[in-house]
């Protein structure tokens, strides 16, 4: 990022994705880089930066620097999943050592964690990060690498207090890496408040089309442990295809308007649903009754996300029929599209799932919310009929 963006607010650094043209034909817009390999100099060197597509790519980089600005950080590295880029960072742990991660979290990276890092010699402790003393009784001084948060966190939308977490994770030793994908950086960027890595599972609101696979990690400082990263990703071809990358830079440009929106919809919602007759309890931060609600309020800037869960009455029999009757909303996976979803978690989690099934996890699009509500408030009369 060059002196032309100094000063400017992130809007505008997403808007203009860096104010970078294409340097041939000065297009808004720069071209897409598909090339797989590149031509050597006369001396046998590459002056040009590059050498082969599976290391790097400028359309990559170009989508990793605005994400890095959006965070702060110092540097960012594209991946073909969010999962790709998770799981690189927990493989680059050494053998013996100890990683403490959220009871509730997203449940794919959840589930690799007990039954694949543990493979590879790497202890897991799944804890209550909303539970400061339980997150330090767990953090073993010397032998623990890795702190792993996600907040909000996924189905549940609790709340980590990443400053009093980084604080116990330095202090023994230990990295803090955070799942931000549901906040975004438009209303939280954990590096500034203490954390080491920040990840988003770049499939969800930083493209926000629901037609790219990516994922991303930013650092806050460009250390061994970040030129390790940079080395695996590289090593095992995990790095974001060039027009994925194009298209997730497309996203961001409108990242801002997007997540406001979803987020003006999603209290909405939650406050509707928070008094609703079919409703057991409507889970998110942005609820003065949420018990993590003055913490969310202080850590997220401007907003509380698009995602909220609702508890139907009735139990799991009840939730599912209500999802059987949407029409406005779509019964599909994922988050953080423009178009709303609503999922039964505990369906696609299996029975080893902490999620209560009665809980139905929505990610609120942008269309008007008053459709909205009306179609979710049609499937749960019907439901109950």
């Amino acid at each position: 990022m060059g002196n032309e963006t100094a000063g400017q607010r992130p809007e505008t650094l997403a808007a203009r994705a860096l104010g970078r043209i294409d340097d041939v034909t000065r297009g808004v817009v720069p071209a897409i880089h598909m090339t797989t390999t590149f031509v050597r100099d006369a001396d046998n060197r590459y002056r040009s930066g590059f050498c082969y597509g599976r290391p790097d790519n400028l359309t990559v980089r170009h989508a990793e620097d605005v994400v890095c600005a959006l965070e702060e950080g110092r540097a960012g590295l594209a991946f073909a999943s969010g999962m790709a880029a998770a799981t690189t960072l927990f493989s680059a742990l050494e053998p013996g050592r100890h990683v403490v991660a959220p009871k509730v979290m997203y449940w794919a990276l959840r589930d690799w964690l007990a039954h694949d890092l543990t493979r590879l010699g790497i202890a897991v402790d799944f804890v209550d990060m909303a539970d400061l003393d339980s997150v330090q009784a767990a953090i073993r001084r010397g032998e623990t690498a890795l702190v792993w948060a996600e907040t909000p966190a996924n189905p549940l939308w609790t709340i980590t207090d990443l400053a009093a977490v980084a604080d116990m994770a330095h202090e023994a030793g230990a990295v803090l890496a955070v799942d931000s994908t549901a906040a975004t950086p438009v209303f939280t960027r954990p590096l500034t408040l203490g954390a080491d890595i920040v990840m988003h599972s770049a499939t969800k609101y930083l493209n926000g089309h629901s037609d790219v696979i990516a994922g991303m990690l930013v650092t806050a400082a460009e250390d061994a442990l970040w030129a390790d990263l940079a080395r695996r990703r590289a090593a095992c071809g995990a790095i974001l295809g060039p027009f994925e990358a194009a298209l997730l830079t497309r996203g961001l440009r409108t990242l801002h308007l997007r997540v406001r929106a979803a987020a003006a919809n999603a209290i909405s919602l939650a406050q509707h649903f928070s008094a609703h007759p079919r409703i057991a309890e409507t889970l998110y931060p942005g609820l003065a009754s949420h018990p993590q609600h003055a913490l969310a309020a202080r850590q997220m800037q401007g907003g509380f996300g698009g995602m909220l869960s609702i508890r139907v009455a009735g139990g799991a029999k009840a939730a599912i029929a209500a999802a059987a009757e949407v029409k406005v909303w779509s019964r599909a996976t994922s988050l953080g599209g423009v178009e709303s979803l609503i999922e039964h978690r505990a369906s696609v989690e299996g029975p080893e799932s902490p999620v209560p099934d009665d809980l139905l996890r929505l990610s609120a699009g942008i269309e008007h919310v008053d459709d909205l509500i009306g179609d979710l408030d049609r499937a749960l009369e019907l439901a109950h009929k």
